[in-house]
């Protein structure tokens, strides 16, 4: 068997262009991944992933941002439109946890529906009281345990509709007082608080088929981002013990200097087994996946092992789902 790309890519609009499809076809990237302007309504989605996926020849992964909130690629009138994940959790009380199984089981819903097949979520960022403006509402809550159990929920919600989550962001965002879209934040806890607080969620879920790393500096760990530095990756393989499939945060992101290629290879030789490059012009994608090259065989085996995580949804009746939701909801 072909190896996979060790990329995971995005198309400027609507449907691939030309020149779209000869880069696809070319570079085999592992799966795509799906924004706001590739989306317009079902039937157009659905065509877009029938076109990614026919550029390699393989039933590919796609995967999207559909948290709820500020970051959701689906958008009413068409889907659903969710409250931030801070605020749901806090609105659900006691009750936090069927909530957010059924809240990410109606978006697996969706999703599936238009050919998507993956999510970067659950995000176990921890929500602290500097936490960047970015991030803190799309934290689940501030306590390890409580994250974990509910990005368990969230998880088991994707999966059983049909979707793989990406935990994100391994090992930690919840300390970064800056943007990393824009900005490098620097963390400046020592390596016992982070064990102990930022890795927990992540100890917690490592049975997860894939994860996406963090753009920011732990200054204990390393003098490099986490998702450049081997330090870091050789913590979250061992210390925090999750060996499943790891792709970068987009590397596009300002938080991370150096030509695409240093990037690139700066993110596989630290141990990432994927890039994830975005929001970039087409030379910039070729560029990023002649530097990947195809996967390392350690990179394709959890790949493979990722791929066969995903199963049929379960049977479900979505509007009884909404209505039990919605009682949750009023009744907390």
């Amino acid at each position: 068997m072909t190896r996979f790309g060790a990329t995971i890519l995005d198309a400027d609009g609507l449907s691939l262009t030309a020149e779209e499809k000869a880069l696809f076809r070319a570079a085999n990237p592992f799966g795509f991944i799906l924004f706001a302007r590739n989306i317009d309504s079902p039937d157009q989605v659905r065509r877009l992933c029938g076109e990614m996926r026919e550029a390699v020849g393989r039933d590919a992964p796609i995967t999207i941002d559909q948290e709820g909130g500020r970051v959701q690629r689906l958008r009413g009138p068409v889907w659903t439109e969710w409250t931030p994940p801070l605020d749901f959790v806090a609105q659900a009380g006691a009750d936090a946890g069927q909530a957010m199984y059924l809240r990410y089981r109606l978006i697996a819903a969706e999703l599936k529906a238009v050919g998507i097949d993956s999510n970067c979520a659950p995000m176990l960022d921890l929500a602290g009281p500097a936490t960047h403006e970015f991030l803190r509402n799309r934290c689940y809550g501030s306590d390890p345990s409580t994250v974990a159990d509910l990005g368990r929920a969230v998880a088991n919600g994707l999966l059983d509709g049909g979707v793989l989550p990406v935990l994100k962001h391994i090992p930690g965002h919840g300390r970064a007082t800056l943007d990393s879209h824009y900005d490098l934040p620097q963390v400046g806890a020592d390596h016992s608080a982070l064990s102990g607080e930022d890795f927990a969620p992540f100890a917690a879920l490592t049975d997860l088929p894939m994860g996406m790393t963090a753009h920011l500096v732990y200054e204990a760990l390393d003098d490099r981002p986490a998702t450049l530095s081997p330090k870091v990756m050789q913590i979250i393989r061992e210390e925090i013990g999750f060996d499943n499939l790891i792709m970068t945060d987009d590397t596009s992101m300002k938080a991370l200097k150096g030509s695409l290629t240093e990037i690139t290879q700066g993110a596989l030789a630290a141990g990432c087994d994927l890039v994830l490059h975005c929001n970039a012009p087409l030379a910039d994608r070729r560029a990023v996946a002649e530097a990947a090259g195809e996967m390392t065989q350690a990179a394709q085996t959890r790949a493979e092992r990722a791929l066969a995580a995903r199963k049929t949804p379960d049977d479900i009746d979505i509007n009884a789902l909404r209505a039990q939701l919605e009682t949750l909801l009023n009744g907390a």
